[in-house]
């Protein structure tokens, strides 16, 4: 069964062959980290059997109702890692702070941050939801991390990956030398590397956004959307198909492994926030998974991993995918005076306005 494959062990450990000086943590911590995706890979398929499903009448940090498993999740993440001896701090989407690491373990010189479950409004109608997750080095190794320690910007992270519970579960990662695919044998329980150097296609005729918010988006949204239901009448001179799965995972594993464009931009539904998503703990994982393999991620204004964040949970807006049409969008922004973001409903027409400006 193991004949001419590739156990992610063995990935890991021809990875550091290249590292002499490397002491084995960051390897030690991946495989911790995968464990933990197994555990709730099962947990996830186990489903209403397990009265795993329904919410846990709590909210997170961001006022979002928790599931049953974000909370189990949660859980399985923390007891994998913390007593390895590899991380000195973590952060979850569903903590207020960062995890201080017990007492009677040794601290390490990594941090991880993770969101234990993405998609979990997905969980009770039975569509693929994920865990994703980022690895920094911890600015005092050895020493318990504080809140700034974690306030990097995501081009410093040393390894990123999602793991995707669907048909099968997989384990998508990359430590900086590409994007590599492990899918989960589960009479063997490993992960076995089936998908090498994935790349995202230059060019797509895929995008993914939720057209419900479409009142609330930018002009450059609504301009690049337009272009691409007008099909091959229009500017774009080709047909587009529109996708929206409502998990940042599942998104991001469509991509990767055909192409497309994922649009969660900035918009006007809640002027208080930049964006929807987390930048720690989503759209840095993202985008450094995004660029690994060929592809672009953007705000609309500036490159994601060179983002400074100023808080744990702070939020962003963000756009990855296909080179070509994170590019395009990007010089759409460009092309919208600062002015028209602050007109009512802004003063573009669009194929989802309901009346003529005007």
């Amino acid at each position: 069964m193991l004949a001419n494959r590739t156990t992610l062990t063995q990935f890991l450990i021809e990875e550091r062959r290249r590292h002499p000086d490397a002491s084995g943590d960051l390897n030690a911590l991946i495989l911790s980290v995968a464990l933990a995706c197994k555990a709730i890979g099962k947990a996830v398929a186990h489903g209403a059997l397990a009265g795993m499903l329904g919410d846990a009448l709590s909210e997170n940090i961001q006022g979002e109702t928790q599931k049953k498993l974000d909370l189990l999740a949660n859980e399985v993440f923390l007891r994998t890692t913390e007593w390895g001896g590899q991380v000195a701090g973590m952060v979850s989407e569903e903590m207020d702070a960062p995890y201080p690491i017990p007492a009677q373990y040794p601290r390490g010189k990594y941090l991880l941050v993770f969101d234990p479950l993405d998609g979990s409004s997905n969980i009770d109608v039975n569509v693929a939801v994920g865990s994703i997750f980022s690895i920094l080095r911890a600015p005092s190794p050895g020493a318990d991390a504080a809140a700034g320690d974690f306030l990097q910007p995501g081009a410093l992270q040393v390894c990123a990956g999602y793991a995707i519970y669907g048909p099968s579960t997989m384990l998508v990662m990359t430590v900086g030398s590409g994007v590599h695919g492990f899918t989960l044998e589960p009479q063997l329980g490993e992960f076995i590397l089936t998908h090498p150097a994935l790349e995202i296609p230059q060019a797509t005729q895929e995008f993914a956004i939720n057209a419900s918010n479409s009142r609330f988006w930018e002009p450059a949204v609504k301009r690049y959307v337009d272009e691409c239901l007008a099909g091959k009448a229009g500017a774009r001179g080709k047909d587009f198909n529109m996708r929206w799965i409502a998990s940042l995972v599942a998104e991001l594993h469509r991509i990767l492994m055909r192409g497309g464009v994922f649009l969660y931009p900035r918009d006007t539904k809640d002027p208080g926030r930049p964006g929807r998503l987390r930048l720690l703990y989503e759209a840095n994982p993202a985008s450094f998974i995004v660029e690994q393999a060929g592809g672009a991620s953007s705000s609309g204004r500036e490159r994601i991993l060179e983002v400074i964040p100023a808080e744990l949970h702070q939020r962003i807006g963000l756009i990855f995918g296909s080179r070509e049409e994170v590019e395009r969008l990007e010089r759409y922004h460009r092309d919208v005076s600062p002015r028209e973001y602050d007109a009512p409903l802004f003063a573009v027409r669009g194929l989802f306005r309901a009346t003529n400006p005007g």
